[in-house]
């Protein structure tokens, strides 16, 4: 009786936890594993880079196979193919970035002066100080030596980047055993197999569907800007591909480059062009049609993406707010498989429970 007692003792403890206590001990559970997470985080951010590449690549791979091609050509095939395309944008990515170096200087004149009657015009209106504050906030200097770091650390980002295609095709050499590996490692059932491969299936959805919805954007963002007569277009397109990635920001942050630009080699009615024509693209592709072929979506209300770009990029930086959205999504899926953390995926996501 006193052996069942000491063997209930343990239970009896922790089902007297009130349930502040328990919340207090997975809030202290959380803190933890988030704080292991940024320690490790420059080891993880290529990984992660790497396994939604993989997955978006993964059932290339399996279509290669279905069709009879050996398992090494389909993953020689993928990996040249990811080699050339990362090659080919590092090539136009440099060469426009040195080009916008060396006519840096012959716009930044031009920009002070324009900072400078901005200053002024905002006095005017009753704003004080801005005679000194504009030209700090939008300092010349600062864009010049962002670009030389950018040219400085090129070496390191071609050698990081190919890391991440070297880990994308180690991920895929072990894709097709991956799930009954995770199958056995953790016990998991018919429920938790198929809640992988809605994880798996989700986030492959969503960057073919964001990857192409990017490209669109950077095509039209490449014509408006060529027709304008803007100059660096291509620099500009390339910004506009990536920044898109990044949901909320990224709408705003994309257009502000060339609207700065157009501001300093034209006059303001070409600047209102451009800045309209990158609003008409962002409610034509991002609001309208990206909506559309995306189907029912990810469902994570639009609170919920913001607070995840600012928390996946302060935890993974760049990489973090690229993959906010993806991570989210798998992170309120693995919330779902409990009914103590459902509360929580109900709450990040885009509708209450039994809501369509």
């Amino acid at each position: 009786m006193s052996s069942m007692a000491m063997a209930g003792g343990p239970m009896s403890v922790v089902g007297d936890f009130s349930p502040p206590a328990r919340g207090a001990m997975v809030a202290g559970a959380c803190a933890l594993v988030i704080g292991l997470l940024k320690v490790a985080a420059p080891v993880l951010e290529p990984i992660l880079l790497a396994a939604f590449i993989a997955i978006v690549a993964t059932p290339m791979l399996q279509w290669m196979r279905r069709h009879g091609v050996p398992k090494w050509g389909a993953l020689a095939l993928i990996t040249f193919v990811l080699l050339d395309a990362g090659s080919l944008f590092a090539l136009m990515t440099t060469g426009a970035v040195e080009g916008f170096r060396e006519s840096f200087p012959g716009y930044q004149e031009r920009f002070a002066a324009l900072s400078e009657q901005f200053g002024r015009w905002a006095e005017g209106i009753g704003i004080g100080g801005s005679t000194e504050a504009v030209p700090d906030l939008i300092d010349p200097a600062r864009v010049s030596a962002a670009v030389r770091l950018l040219l400085s650390g090129a070496s390191s980002l071609f050698a990081e980047g190919f890391l991440v295609i070297l880990i994308v095709v180690f991920i895929l050499l072990e894709a097709s055993a991956f799930p009954a590996k995770l199958s056995a490692a953790f016990a998991l059932g018919g429920d938790g197999a198929a809640r992988l491969q809605r994880v798996l299936g989700a986030v492959n959805h969503y960057m073919r569907i964001k990857c192409g919805m990017s490209l669109l954007m950077a095509a039209g963002a490449w014509l408006l800007l060529r027709v304008l007569g803007i100059d660096f277009a291509v620099l500009w397109a390339i910004l506009t591909f990536l920044l898109n990635f990044i949901p909320v920001v990224g709408a705003i942050v994309m257009m502000v480059p060339p609207v700065l630009m157009a501001l300093v080699q034209t006059d303001p009615q070409t600047t209102l062009l451009v800045a309209g024509g990158y609003l008409v693209l962002h409610i034509v592709i991002g609001e309208i049609l990206e909506p559309r072929i995306m189907g029912k979506g990810l469902g994570i209300s639009a609170l919920t993406i913001l607070i995840a770009v600012l928390f996946w990029g302060w935890l993974f930086g760049i990489i973090g707010m690229f993959l906010a959205v993806p991570l989210t999504t798998a992170l309120v899926i693995a919330l779902e498989a409990s009914p103590h953390t459902r509360p929580l995926a109900i709450l990040l996501g885009s509708h209450p429970e039994g809501e369509p």
